[in-house]
């Protein structure tokens, strides 16, 4: 039996033409606005109403006419008789004439006739009126109605990943419901070598077997990246057990991840019921560590199929499964925190494939350092835990030296040394 794949295709091609094949839309639910966070925006949202409704005071003070201000100077204030309180939720129920003001309350909605804000600090009270120590322009200290939101503007984009100030902004349009897109990931392991955490009982596996750590990273990722994920269960490495186990989860779920069973050798059981379903279907990407990672196409919902070493799936997870839920909910990537540092030693790749270190970046004496912790062992999983950095290796360099420069992707926060 040949062993290897004869090629391997560059991770970027091997996205394009997975993406391109992935055609559907998952469902579109209304949900409460405190259950949104999180979630991709279904539809647009345009604002129906002004934010804030009304013009308001941005300062505590005192609401003018700003024509009654002129020439005001603290040698030669000008005086106004104080005709009423106003507070957030209490407004002041009649109208600012001529020589007239009204104590407002920062938020307080500008009574009529008024239009600017004198504040303390440039007036002072005494008995019914109030001294005026200075002009101001109109608008002086007022937050204008619609200063924040314009009714008809855009507020959201479709596709946007909500974060906790969108639902701030969503609550203050009136917005007690939020259309989202139901996004819902499964996730299937395979491999006879496998047992569940709940069964060691806290102990060792049985000789030959291993726990099956990777089913935690990948719904974790998955929740991260706005799904709602589901485990599946564990299937045996059998094609056929494997073909229905997927053709379960395509009925119910809108992303599908397998890991194991599509080792370069070996029985290659996912890999043979994949193929026999896929509409498309890529697999051995020019990645280290993920080689054997794979996507497919099964009636327009992505199928990814992943390594059972825990760091390549993790990998393979951020190469084909996170851009394939942003492409069914219209989503953009989201920057990730980086840093720049020294490389502490030399690290060395493979030409044409590109690398995904795990690396250890830490500050010193001010100074930022990156030490490689590992190229190869796909299932040293501890790498991710000891390290906080993902050093990315493009596939035209063969590794960087000991005192380069590099870029690199934070899991975590820097380390001090």
């Amino acid at each position: 039996m040949s062993r290897g794949f004869k090629s391997l295709t560059p991770v970027d091609k091997a996205v394009a033409e997975f993406l391109s094949k992935v055609s559907h839309r998952p469902p579109v639910v209304d949900v409460p606005l405190g259950e949104a966070l999180g979630r991709y925006l279904a539809r647009d949202v345009v604002a129906e109403v002004d934010v804030p409704p009304f013009d308001r005071a941005a300062f505590d003070g005192y609401a003018v006419r700003s024509v009654d201000t002129l020439g005001a100077a603290r040698t030669n204030p000008v005086v106004l008789k104080v005709v009423g309180r106003a507070g957030p939720g209490r407004p002041y129920q009649g109208v600012v004439g001529a020589g007239e003001a009204v104590e407002v309350a920062t938020g307080a909605p500008l009574p009529e006739g008024a239009d600017a804000v004198v504040p303390y600090e440039e007036a002072a009270e005494r008995g019914g009126s109030v001294e005026i120590y200075r002009p101001v322009p109109q608008y002086y200290y007022v937050s204008r109605r619609g200063e924040d939101l314009s009714r008809g503007e855009l507020v959201l984009r479709a596709g946007t990943r909500l974060r906790p100030w969108d639902l701030g902004v969503l609550a203050s349009l009136g917005m007690s419901r939020v259309p989202i897109y139901s996004v819902r990931a499964a996730v299937i392991s395979t491999g006879d070598e496998l047992v569940e955490v709940d069964d060691v009982r806290g102990g060792p596996p049985p000789p030959g077997k291993v726990v099956n750590s990777t089913r935690f990273a990948l719904i974790g990722l998955f929740r991260e990246a706005g799904a709602d994920a589901h485990y599946l269960g564990l299937v045996p490495d059998d094609e056929e057990a494997i073909r229905r186990a997927l053709e379960r989860a395509l009925a119910d779920f809108d992303v599908v991840a397998t890991t194991g069973g599509a080792s370069v050798g070996g029985p290659d059981a996912t890999h043979r019921a994949v193929s026999s379903m896929a509409d498309f279907y890529v697999r051995g990407v020019a990645a280290r560590p993920g080689r054997p990672n794979g996507a497919a196409v099964v009636g327009g919902k992505p199928v990814v199929v992943l390594s059972g070493f825990p760091v390549a799936a993790i990998v393979g997870f951020e190469i084909f499964a996170r851009p394939a839920v942003l492409k069914m909910v219209g989503g953009r990537p989201e920057p990730a925190p980086t840093a720049r540092g020294v490389l502490t030693r030399r690290i060395t790749t493979p030409i044409n494939v590109r690398t995904y270190a795990r690396a250890r970046a830490y500050v010193r004496d001010g100074r930022i350092y990156v030490e490689p912790l590992a190229v190869t062992g796909s299932g040293v999983l501890s790498t991710l835990t000891r390290g906080n950095a993902i050093l990315v290796v493009p596939e035209n360099r063969e590794g960087y030296d000991e005192g380069d420069e590099v870029e690199v992707q934070l899991i975590r926060g820097l380390e001090e040394a």
